[in-house]
């Protein structure tokens, strides 16, 4: 299961960006509005050394692009302590997966369903997120429906643009949970064939605890075993926030690691 997970990890930026190699990595070169990252090879095997690094940071500042690296840690455990040899600043995730027969749909007091790709929508959709993210963890905070309405106004015209692209294309498939407010948590998840990535789950973090990012994955993972997907998976920012997931029937697998 984790080298399935790997392999998709290694897919899915080619829906934005292109591919170049660099020794034990794949660098993804972003041909859209958002930087991406370089990852260890699937099944290379590969011991990553400082040097290594430093091969990818100098084409990145060639490029002039940042440098970072996303990767599975069990798949390449030597990657961590290299980054951090070098300079960079290491963390990891959990790593969780779940399968049809492990599924349990949530639900909560709100109106969850596919989003649109209408450009208003999106935009608050993404100011939901970025105002989760703004305010990191699983407790009730100060930003609610006004900070979201205001906030996406600011969303950029190409930012809104891409994510509505990607949309259109099929390779993301947003979801949110609505109330009397509007928009009040979204998230999205990402096919590749038979696997699938949920990214971006956030909530307004003044609507927190009523289980609404719950009900938000339970829509989208839905939607991804109704399309032909036999696997979803996704990193949690938390051991607190992986404990939701849990809740939906996803199982930790490993790690997720990233370095910048």
């Amino acid at each position: 299961m984790i080298t399935r997970v790997d392999s998709y990890l290694h897919s899915v930026p080619l829906s934005g960006a292109v591919a170049e190699q660099l020794g034990p990595f794949t660098l993804f070169r972003s041909t859209t509005v958002w930087p991406y990252y370089a990852r260890p090879v699937p099944g290379s095997g590969a011991t990553i050394a400082p040097d290594d690094i430093e091969r990818v940071r100098a084409r990145c500042a060639e490029l002039e692009i940042p440098l970072s690296f996303e990767w599975v840690v069990e798949t390449c455990p030597s990657l961590g302590p290299a980054a951090i040899s070098a300079g960079l600043t290491v963390v990891e995730h959990p790593l969780l997966v779940l399968e049809r027969k492990d599924f349990r749909p949530a639900v909560a007091d709100a109106r969850c369903e596919i989003l649109p790709a209408d450009d208003n929508e999106v935009r608050r959709a993404r100011a939901v997120v970025g105002l989760a993210f703004s305010e990191p963890g699983t407790g009730v905070g100060s930003a609610g429906p006004a900070e979201r309405d205001a906030a996406a106004t600011e969303v950029p015209d190409d930012v809104a643009a891409a994510l509505r692209d990607r949309m259109l294309r099929g390779v993301s498939v947003g979801a949110a949970a609505y109330t009397a407010d509007g928009i009040v948590a979204s998230g999205n998840h990402q096919p590749v064939d038979t696997v699938s990535e949920i990214v971006g789950v956030g909530t307004l973090p003044s609507m927190r605890r009523r289980g609404l990012a719950a009900a938000v994955t339970s829509t989208l993972v839905e939607h991804a075993l109704d399309h032909g997907v036999e696997v979803v998976m996704l990193s949690a920012q938390s051991e607190a926030v992986a404990a939701v997931y849990k809740r939906v029937g996803f199982r930790q697998i490993g790690h997720a690691g990233a370095a910048e």
